[in-house]
């Protein structure tokens, strides 16, 4: 009577499957956010990544910095009747710079496509940006 080497060969099979895994080189993949708060992104049927597993490119997350601005008026003349009669015709123009701090909302949301790269053996991916749909723009223009 032959002993069952089934088990075994099942095992051995699995082993030399997670070195080959772990041997293979970065690898680029399309995923789908499906929660952004746990953020968890699906890349296959059968792979959810955690938030623990990916590692944000400044792309896909809120941050701040700093932006510079300049902006000059264009040259105004204002003059008009008074109670104590005409004023003196007076020409206004400003020149403003200046350097402020600025918020850019550009963090994953729910039903984001994204592209990843799975760093080499497979512990972790790296969120490289959002394919679509192209975030809506709010906010008010001044």
């Amino acid at each position: 009577m032959l002993p069952d080497y089934t088990a075994l060969l099942r095992e051995i099979k699995r082993a030399a499957k997670e070195v080959y895994e772990a041997s293979k080189p970065t690898q680029v993949c399309y995923g789908e956010v499906t929660s952004d708060s746990p953020l968890k992104i699906q890349v296959d049927q059968k792979l959810v990544l955690e938030e623990e597993q990916l590692v944000l490119c400044r792309s896909v997350t809120d941050y701040e910095c700093d932006v510079e601005f300049s902006l000059k008026t264009e040259k105004l003349q204002h003059n008009h009747t008074g109670v104590h009669g005409p004023t003196q015709p007076v020409t206004l123009q400003y020149k403003v710079k200046n350097k402020k701090k600025m918020k850019v909302y550009n963090a994953l949301k729910k039903g984001d496509a994204v592209l990843l790269i799975r760093e080499q053996g497979g512990q972790k991916y790296i969120v490289i940006d959002r394919i679509k749909p192209i975030p809506e723009v709010k906010g008010e223009w001044v």
